[in-house]
């Protein structure tokens, strides 16, 4: 399973990552996101060491999601050197998300 980061630990596992990250803001309540939710974990294992995924619980983080203009869920940011560099919101396929998370990381 993915780990969750909250905004204590936001900057230390994404800013200031060496590596790619990609977090899924999502909510529990949420359909689109409870499909993503395998997906995601699946990814996330596959990219092993190249790459780091995480989520955020919108509920929990709010001021996360409002800082990084988050306002429908799922939505994916990735982020590379601290920066956001592409968007996904909504549902997408395990086949586009491996897409983007391998361009990301390479």
């Amino acid at each position: 399973m993915s780990e969750v980061v909250s905004g204590a630990s936001f900057d230390t596992k994404v800013i200031q990552s060496k590596l790619p990250v990609v977090v899924d803001f999502y909510a529990a309540w949420c359909g689109p996101c409870r499909q993503m939710a395998p997906i995601f974990d699946q990814v996330s294992q596959e990219v092993g060491a190249t790459c780091t995924l995480v989520k955020v619980n919108i509920d929990d983080d709010r001021d996360l999601a409002i800082k990084y203009g988050v306002s429908s869920i799922p939505t994916l940011l990735f982020f590379k050197n601290g920066t956001v560099v592409a968007k996904e919101t909504g549902f997408i396929s395990k086949d586009v998300l491996s897409e983007k998370v391998a361009a990301l990381c390479k």
